[in-house]
């Protein structure tokens, strides 16, 4: 299973997890070895088969250092950037140009341009614990998008992370050992982390609502969202509820 769900921090600003964990070295740390090459290969099936005309304006949220927003710059897209983390937008502005920008952005505040094509990659989305802030996200997401404009969530499929789950594990990274426990709690997959680094002990608490499908579906027609198509992996492949790894929806 990727290691790819979100964190909250275990203590009594629980509401801003995601703020202080992103924005901390270690974050970066224990994801450093993602798939570049499998993150490139998606975006190019992805702007294929949506037929995604050249120079046409594409929002990556959040997209952390921009691995995502560099390379479908590459292929020629004006690509914003945006993530809430400003050490991520620190970091990715190295690479911006005419028409690649980033910048600091918390899914909840209201977009100052609209934009062809949002996508919402890897997991990032079900921060929330209250079903009416993620409802909140995705009508921030449908208002930015233009008319005919379309939205793409690469999402976990639960019931295969539910199937295939490690419960136990230890991933070590740049000689630090992530004591890593998972387990599902309620509506929520966890991940507790804990590790030494700097004379310290930390311990965060990664989670994410647990959303099946139908649950989404149910959310997407709340805001009047339409969904158009479905996959289950990054090649685009029919979703299967059992054996697919990821959920990739199309949405206008």
């Amino acid at each position: 299973m990727q290691a790819n769900l979100f964190f909250i921090l275990m203590n009594s600003k629980k509401q801003a997890w995601f703020k202080e964990w992103f924005d901390t070295k270690y974050y970066h740390i224990l994801y450093q070895d993602r798939n570049d090459d499998e993150a490139q290969l998606f975006m190019q099936h992805l702007v294929s088969f949506l037929k995604l005309e050249k120079n046409s304006k594409i929002l990556d949220l959040p997209c952390g250092r921009g691995r995502h927003s560099v390379f479908l710059n590459t292929l020629n897209y004006n690509v914003v950037g945006a993530d809430l983390s400003k050490n991520s937008i620190d970091y990715a502005k190295q690479f911006e140009n005419n028409t690649l920008k980033f910048k600091v952005q918390d899914m909840l505040m209201p977009f100052q341009e609209k934009f062809d094509a949002i996508f919402n990659l890897f997991t990032s989305f079900g921060y929330f614990d209250d079903e009416d802030t993620n409802i909140k996200v995705l009508q921030n997401l449908k208002n930015g998008l233009k008319k005919d404009g379309v939205l793409v969530i690469d999402f976990m499929n639960v019931d295969y992370v539910q199937q295939f789950m490690v419960n136990h594990e230890t991933i070590t990274k740049s000689g630090i050992d992530f004591i890593i426990n998972r387990s599902i709690d309620g509506n929520f997959i966890k991940k507790n982390i804990e590790f030494t680094a700097d004379g310290q002990t930390h311990h965060y608490t990664e989670i994410i609502k647990f959303l099946p499908l139908d649950v989404l579906k149910n959310y997407f027609k709340k805001v009047g969202l339409e969904l158009k198509y479905t996959f289950g992996s990054y090649d685009l492949t029919p979703f299967d509820s059992k054996k697919s790894n990821r959920l990739i929806l199309i949405l206008e």
